[in-house]
Parts: C-alpha cells; structure tokens; sequence
C-alpha cells in the first residue's frame, strides 16, 4: 500500500519540480516502494494525509518532536515569536536563554554556538577540532551518519581500520581520504590506529548510540575506550548526539553512559520541529570560533528569533511534565506490549529500545551492535511489514534501517493500536522461519 489519490496526484507534481520528488532521499519511498503520503497536518501522536487518512505517527518528523505535533505551547511561542520578528540577523534574548539551558544541562559544556541543522553542527565542530588541533586526520563509525557533508559521506574500504572512499558521487577522494573508518563495538581496532596514527587525527566522531543503521546500542566500556584513546593522542572526542541529546535526557548519551565527550553536536530536539542544531565544548575550544579565533563559521538564520523560541518551549515542558521520566514508562509499556507478539512472530523478530527510541531488528540472534552485523535481508522483511502497518493506520519510517520516536503525546492506548497492528501485519508476511 501507498499514498491514495491525492498522494499520488500531489507526488507526479512533485516529481517535475523536486528530484525524486522529495526534498530528502528517504522520503521517497525507495527502500520500502509506493508512493509516498503527502502529509496536511499533524496534531498529536497523528498525522493525516491529503486524502484524509489519519495515522499514529512514530516517525515524528524523525525525531524533533517529542512533544508531539503541534503542542499548544510550543505553538504559541512561536507566534509570539513570529509577531515581534521572526530574524534579525543580530543576538536575541531567546537565543542566550536557550544556549544557558544547553551548556547548564550537558556535562563538560561550556559555550555553544547555532546553526540551523545537524549537519552543519557536525561540519562546524570538524572544523573546530581541526583548526584547534592543527591537525587533518577526522575517525569515523561505520554505521554513524553525521550529515552530508563532504568529508563525512565515506564508507569503509577493506580491511579492519581503512582510508575512507567516498559513498556519494560528487565527494573528492581527497577530501575522503583524510577521513578513517573503523568498526564500531571494538577497542582494539581503535587503540590500533590511534596507535599507529594518533599524532594526525584531530578527532573522532560518533553517534554514542547510532541511530542510522538501525539502533546500536553501545557499551560504556567501547565509549570509554574510545574517550581514552583520543585523550592519549590528544585528539578530541566528538559525540553526535543530533537525536539523542535532549531525548534521552538531559545530559543525552553522555549522562547516561558516563563518557563526556570535548565537543557536542546537537539537533532535533532543541528545535522543537523548527530547523535548529548547535555545536559545543569547553570554552578553551570554543574560543577558536570567529570573532575571537581564527576558525571561520556563520550563520544568517542562525539563533533566529522563531527557532530559538520552539526550542525553548519544547524544554520547559519536558522539565516541568518530568517528560524523560515518562517517555522511559512509554517505552518500558511498548516493549511489554510487543514482548508476546514478536515472539510470535513468523520471523525473527526484536524490539530494540533506548529510552524513547526503538527500532525493529529482523534477524536472528542478540541485537546488532555494529553496522556489519545488521543483516541486509532484513530490509526486504521491513518492506511487507511497513505497509501491513501503514494499512492498518500506523506509520513507522520508510527505511528498515531507520528508527521510531515516542513523544509524550503517545498514550497507553495508541501503544496498544501499535500493538495489535503489528499482531495483524505479522499475520500476513512469510512463513515461519526457523528459529535457533
């Protein structure tokens, strides 16, 4: 099943004036086929289509929304905002009030900087640690995306820990080149390259808990691992935490595990659905930024008036309502709900959660820590399962690889829908499979 009429009316318009018809890849339907749903509105843990078909939405806008669509609050911040000026291309009291929120709630963090999405935050903090470092080499995850940027977009070559060549046409080899990647849930591949090349890597980035190729929950030992290698090479430690900072609580993966990183890059949350991301670290870091040093980023729209203040409502709810502490209940009543029905599942079958994010690992065995472990059939078992739940009102994304988000506008009876909808989409796909 895809998009109705309207859906697929909208789409043919789309597809001569946007490439692909979408303005980001996954949208497009491509790993799951169908037509894509056009979306007219949101109002809570629902979406509706312009053919008036309603859905439980676990997507949320992948992952900016965890208050749901359209909280009142949020809502009316940003009109206020929008009614005195939306941009002003100048310091803002919202944008200092929002950035004392951040550095006071996140371990180590000193000063932070705008931008306007996660990709731009991750660039910016590379480019901190490399002009404060003096040096070019940059260590990446297989399995962690960090945005599009250039010297980002690599994949592994052969071998355990490789030069990066470059997973998009239009990257330069050379720019991959400066960019290593290794395997994640290892120390000894990343105590061998820092061994062998610690002297000329600025930094290593990583998601703390991948959200990209399915969700790969770490170990604090691998974390800590890799906080020491960096720290004896003196390179730096850059976490990503462009879905899980504010979503898995305030301090996101680095309170959880204990392991603060130099240099943080957020996203998603702090914008509460409006484009925002942010960089930051100890101000001895920090101050390499232009005006005072001589690392060069800016941002017309940065800090704007409308996002800072979405951000900041999204925040003030989520403390005043102890929303972590009930997001953790929501996921904790979604596992017990799918427990019984994934085990009766005609495939292999898992829920993997962390907090508020949850993703459906379709493989036999324990949960996948690294990318090299999700197993590449499982996408073509997501295919028949997504639509089987879309037809039943429920919309997950559609990537197999990509995770879902529970939001306080989520109730113990949309669990349940989700619930029984899974029981029936599990009713039609495949045979039983043989379990170990």
């Amino acid at each position: 099943m895809s998009g109705g009429p309207a859906s697929r009316a909208l789409f043919e318009r789309a597809l001569r004036v946007l490439p692909g018809g979408v303005s980001s890849p996954v949208r497009a339907f491509g790993a799951v086929g169908g037509t894509p749903l056009v979306i007219r509105r949101g109002e809570g843990a629902e979406i509706e289509d312009v053919d008036g078909r309603r859905y439980l939405d676990f997507v949320g806008s992948y992952g900016p929304l965890i208050l749901g669509h359209a909280h009142p609050e949020v809502l009316e911040a940003v009109r206020e905002a929008a009614a005195g000026g939306a941009t002003f291309g100048a310091p803002g009291v919202a944008e200092i009030e929002l950035a004392e929120r951040i550095v006071s709630s996140y371990p180590g963090l000193e000063q932070v900087r705008f931008v306007s999405s996660g990709t731009e935050a991750t660039m910016s903090a590379i480019r901190v640690a490399r002009g404060a470092s003096g040096r070019d080499g940059i260590v990446k995850f297989a399995g962690c995306y960090h945005g599009h940027a250039d010297h980002l977009l690599v994949a592994a070559g052969s071998g355990l820990a490789t030069f990066g060549t470059p997973s998009s046409a239009g990257v330069p080899a050379a720019f991959a080149a400066q960019t290593r990647v290794l395997p994640l849930d290892d120390e000894e591949a990343v105590v061998e390259l820092f061994r062998r090349e610690g002297d000329g890597i600025a930094a290593a980035i990583v998601e703390p808990v991948p959200a990209n190729h399915g969700l790969l929950i770490q170990r604090r030992e691998f974390l800590a691992a890799l906080r020491a290698a960096t720290a004896r090479a003196g390179s730096l430690l850059i976490f990503d935490e462009v879905i899980t900072g504010f979503r898995l609580g305030p301090g996101g993966a680095a309170e959880r595990f204990g392991v603060a990183p130099d240099l943080v890059a957020f996203g998603k949350v702090i914008g509460g659905g409006l484009p925002v991301g942010a960089f930051g670290g100890r101000r001895e870091l920090m101050r390499h930024l232009a005006p005072e040093g001589a690392v060069y980023q800016a941002g017309t729209l940065s800090g704007n008036a409308v996002a800072m203040a979405a951000g900041l409502a999204t925040l003030r709810v989520l403390e005043r309502e102890a929303g972590w502490a009930r997001l953790e209940a929501l996921g904790s009543a979604l596992e017990e709900a799918m427990a019984p029905i994934l085990e009766r599942a005609p495939m292999p079958a898992r829920l993997v959660r962390l907090g508020s994010l949850f993703w459906l690992s379709l493989q036999d065995g324990e949960p996948p820590r690294a990318a090299e472990a999700v197993e590449s059939h499982a996408a073509e078992r997501y295919r028949d399962l997504f639509h089987g739940l879309l037809r039943r009102g429920v919309a997950l994304a559609p990537s197999a690889y990509e995770v879902g988000f529970l939001s306080l506008a989520h109730r113990p009876d949309h669990l349940a829908r989700f619930a029984a909808a899974m029981a029936g989409a599990l009713g039609e796909v495949g045979a039983p499979a043989t379990r170990p």
